[in-house]
């Protein structure tokens, strides 16, 4: 089977450090492995979008010569296709609707218990669909980090795959496109590793077999948390960018020489797919980066 791999932002704002090491790390992957890269804008959540990011995004990709294969996919137009998968498991008892709310989640324990599983609920306008969890994930094999474990609860969890405000959830998009997509290696930051199991727990469902994964290390402020859009971290410079582009590589375990770092962007991205290999990633899963001047 040939490779292919994606790199997949929410349009909640600018790529920002972190995601330049997400889409370099599965850009790298994909065509280290001479395999297609595919971009998807997963807009699932109109509340949390900033307007004009989907394209700010896409020059950003282009301003650092990451080039996509073929076109890009929007959750947002795929709303039928979800709805259809979430019908079918209604329909088979797969799946049901619960009204219980995060408060009460929260007062028995964080974790929700299955109190509405048995009860047989129609749809009043104020609940979330949960799946039966049938094939909890307890742990899989992590690209560079081998067997990751997941929380017995969160993997025992019948998950929400519409939320009560009638969005739909990531973990059910996510793994419906990536089939869609023929995705074969899901390559992202190590924030994703809990979802993981939910995800690989629905390609047993669905009576597929599950993609591989590879989870790159986070990058954090100097605060100690993650480098994210929800955190404010700024923006990479789509008109300067090899300083954040070097930093990036850096990061993701590349020794750049000074005759390296002289090149135009695309012959940079060029020796990176070429030198690319597994085993320089960090072994941690949370770095705090050290930019260089002009990089953010």
């Amino acid at each position: 089977m040939s490779y292919i791999g994606r790199f997949a932002p929410s349009p909640s704002g600018p790529l920002h450090f972190g995601s330049l090491v997400a889409a370099l790390g599965s850009y790298f992957q994909a065509k280290a492995n001479n395999g297609q890269w595919l971009v998807r804008i997963e807009d699932l959540d109109p509340p949390r979008e900033m307007p004009g990011a989907s394209a700010l995004i896409l020059e950003t990709l282009e301003a650092y010569h990451l080039h996509w294969d073929g076109e890009v996919i929007y959750q947002s137009q795929r709303h039928e296709v979800y709805q259809a998968q979430i019908d079918a498991w209604l329909e088979s008892g797969q799946a049901y609707y619960c009204q219980c709310t995060r408060k009460q989640i929260k007062a028995s324990g964080g974790f929700y218990t299955g109190t509405c599983r048995d009860l047989v609920l129609t749809d009043t306008g104020n609940c979330a669909i949960r799946l039966k969890m049938t094939h909890p994930v307890y742990h899989f094999d992590d690209k560079k980090h081998g067997q990751l474990n997941i929380p017995t609860a969160l993997a025992d969890e019948d998950f929400i795959i519409k939320r009560r405000d009638g969005l739909y959830a990531y973990n059910l998009a996510v793994v419906l496109d990536d089939i869609e997509q023929g995705i074969t290696e899901v390559v992202r930051g190590a924030d994703l590793i809990e979802p993981t199991g939910r995800q690989i727990s629905l390609y047993k469902m669905l009576e597929k077999t599950p993609v591989n994964y590879l989870h790159l290390p986070l990058a954090l402020g100097d605060n100690g948390q993650k480098l994210s859009k929800q955190n404010h971290a700024p923006a990479i410079d789509n008109c300067n960018p090899k300083p954040a582009l070097l930093d990036a590589m850096r990061f993701l375990g590349f020794e750049i020489t000074q005759d390296i770092a002289q090149l135009e962007i695309s012959k940079i991205i060029t020796w990176g797919v070429k030198h690319w290999q597994l085993q320089q990633l960090p072994e941690s899963t949370e770095i705090t980066p050290r930019f260089s001047k002009g990089s953010l």
